[in-house]
């Protein structure tokens, strides 16, 4: 009885408006009233929520975020990817995409990517010929790898979550999986460009020469490698990683490319202290809601009773897929992680999956629901800039959707797709 009160708490005001931290505050601090618990346990639970030495990288990557949006990194990968891959049909919808991919290995953060991606190449698309609800389509999915290319704040979450899984193996784990889904993402665009005939109807402007747009992408290009490579040899741990990474792109920005100014920095610092806000403030309150439904008894029957459906291993996953992907219709990812991880880690021990690549799945569903409507965090941002209505991408997002789910299935069917690169790098 108080499970369904709690859920149907949670649900009505989630669909009156209310604010998803504040949805997750009030439905569990109702449910632990109604089953006559000490109300005193929530202030415990909030401050615990937060007190994570891990999640301290969460508001450095979101500042990198905002670093690297600023100094123009993300204008000269869309040039130097431009140079590679050419004009002509589908080559521009291609660069959004493996741009977005890159900057993916500096934040990690879609909405972030969506809005410095889909504000470089907008206006470039347009003009090449792709229809402005098929640019928001594109830059909106090529932003949802960014939480399947480490660094991830979705993976730091699910790592701090689960006992066992560390943040470098994750991290590792979902490399291969979100390069795949990038790839699944290129192939599907290229396809609708082809056969719409998008792209290609630019006048022919000068070309642009490899190695200049090289060297004015080198520092950007570079950043991956800085921050992975850093934490593989040891240098500095994922939450250390995350502070050097927001120095290199202040190093880039003032004296590299010299774009940026003091007044740069404030703003930078204020706009990534008001997300990381959001962030953490979800993830105190979420604590107190999954504290409810383990205290409480509610995850127990609701694990029998799906182990019980003895769909086996593999329907059991099918059906966890197809929840999630609509659940990600509505809710971010972190939230998600929050609310039903408590549910899901014992459905995974049932079946004995390998927790890391679990997780790594669980991500690649919650990266659909970013850009599938009606409340997709990454598709808002690109609308918005692209001056679309979101009911005007359906007809794109859905033929992305299935090319990213082609990806999420794969990488279920053939778990070392997320488990060998972590085996061979002694994560694992």
């Amino acid at each position: 009885m108080i499970a369904t009160i709690l859920f149907l708490a949670f649900a009505i005001l989630l669909a009156g408006g209310v604010p998803v931290a504040i949805c997750l505050g009030l439905a569990g601090a109702f449910a632990i009233w109604l089953a006559d618990q000490s109300i005193m346990a929530m202030p415990t639970n909030v401050y615990a929520g937060i007190a994570k030495y891990p999640l301290i990288a969460i508001p450095m990557f979101v500042l990198v975020g905002s670093v690297f949006d600023r100094t123009g990194v993300a204008l000269r990968l869309v040039r130097f990817a431009t140079s590679l891959v050419g004009a002509g049909r589908g080559a521009l919808a291609s660069v959004s995409v493996l741009v977005a991919m890159v900057i993916g290995g500096i934040s990690g953060s879609g909405p972030a990517t969506s809005a410095a991606v889909g504000q470089v190449v907008t206006k470039s698309m347009a003009e090449d010929g792709y229809p402005r609800p098929f640019i928001a389509s594109t830059v909106g999915a090529a932003a949802a790898t960014d939480i399947l290319i480490p660094p991830s704040i979705a993976f730091i979450v699910y790592a701090v979550l689960v006992p066992g899984v560390s943040v470098p193996a994750i991290f590792a784990a979902g490399m291969i999986p979100g390069i795949l889904a990038g790839l699944c993402i290129i192939g599907a665009v290229v396809a609708i460009s082809i056969i719409k005939d998008f792209g290609g109807k630019a006048r022919q402007k000068e070309a642009i020469a490899v190695w200049q747009s090289f060297k004015e992408a080198f520092w950007g290009l570079m950043a991956p490698v800085v921050i992975l490579g850093g934490m593989r040899l040891g240098f500095f741990t994922p939450t250390e990683a995350a502070v050097v990474a927001v120095f290199y792109g202040l190093f880039i920005g003032f004296f590299v490319y010299r774009s940026l100014t003091l007044r740069d920095v404030y703003e930078m610092l204020m706009e990534a202290g008001e997300i990381s806000a959001v962030i953490l403030i979800v993830i105190a309150l979420a604590t107190v809601f999954a504290w409810s439904t383990s205290t409480l008894g509610i995850v127990r029957p609701i694990v029998e009773w799906v182990v019980g459906l003895g769909l086996g291993s593999a329907g059991t996953l099918a059906l966890l897929t197809i929840c999630l992907i609509i659940v990600g219709m509505f809710l971010d990812g972190i939230s998600i992680f929050l609310i039903l991880l408590p549910l899901l880690l014992p459905i995974a021990a049932a079946f004995h999956w390998d927790l890391t690549w679990f997780g790594v799945v669980l991500t690649m569903m919650i990266a659909i629901g970013q850009f599938t409507p009606p409340m997709a965090v990454n598709l808002m941002v690109s609308c918005r800039i692209a001056g679309v209505s979101m009911e005007s991408t359906v007809p794109w997002v859905i033929w992305l959707v299935l090319a990213m789910t082609l990806s999420a299935v794969a990488v279920m069917a053939v778990p070392d797709l997320a488990l060998w690169l972590p085996r061979v790098m002694g994560l694992g």
